[in-house]
């Protein structure tokens, strides 16, 4: 009734720099529109229509979100950039922004939240609070990546070899070291 997913065994295949380049420049557009398109229907939207309640605080949040919006445009163009050698051929793609678990991906998370918050905002400024996800996963992040393994990593075991096995790696040595 239910068939079993098989999970492939042995190396997962790897893309090539020509195809890493074309994505990371459909990732680039594509995320860059997205943050565009928001900005921009947040924007006349609220000058259209909500010119009179614009306040100190809509307009902090509006410059803060537009700010991630650049860095995090930045960030992309620069980890996915590629270099050459003299001859103009490809020596390195740049990281790929669509590796599942990279930067990259975090980066997207941030332009998704970022988009969203701004076309909500269009309906209500406490949409603004949206953006707390952002240290919420960072800190997240920084603890289930560095913290919480430091903090509790265990002790190295060192198991003990019964005296068979010790002299059989004894013999083993000896062996070598005579040949």
């Amino acid at each position: 009734m239910f068939k079993k997913k098989s999970s492939k065994k042995g190396k997962a295949p790897t893309k090539g720099a020509k195809q890493i380049l074309t994505e990371n420049a459909a990732t680039v557009s594509f995320y860059r529109n997205m943050a565009l398109g928001a900005g921009a229907a947040y924007n006349i939207v609220t000058v259209m229509f909500y010119y009179e309640s614009i306040t100190v605080a809509s307009l902090v949040m509006n410059i803060f979100v537009i700010a991630v919006d650049i860095l995090c445009y930045q960030t992309m163009l620069y980890i996915s950039r590629p270099t050459y050698y003299e001859n103009s051929q490809v020596m390195d793609a740049g990281i790929d922004l669509n590796m599942e678990g990279g930067v990259g991906e975090h980066v997207k998370d941030i332009v998704i939240l970022s988009s969203v918050t701004h076309l909500l905002a269009i309906f209500s400024n406490y949409f603004w609070l949206l953006l707390l996800f952002m240290p919420l996963r960072a800190l997240w992040l920084l603890w289930t990546n560095i913290l919480g393994p430091w903090f509790f990593q265990s002790e190295p075991v060192e198991y003990e070899l019964d005296e068979k096995k010790k002299r059989k790696m004894e013999r083993k040595m000896n062996r070598h070291n005579y040949q």
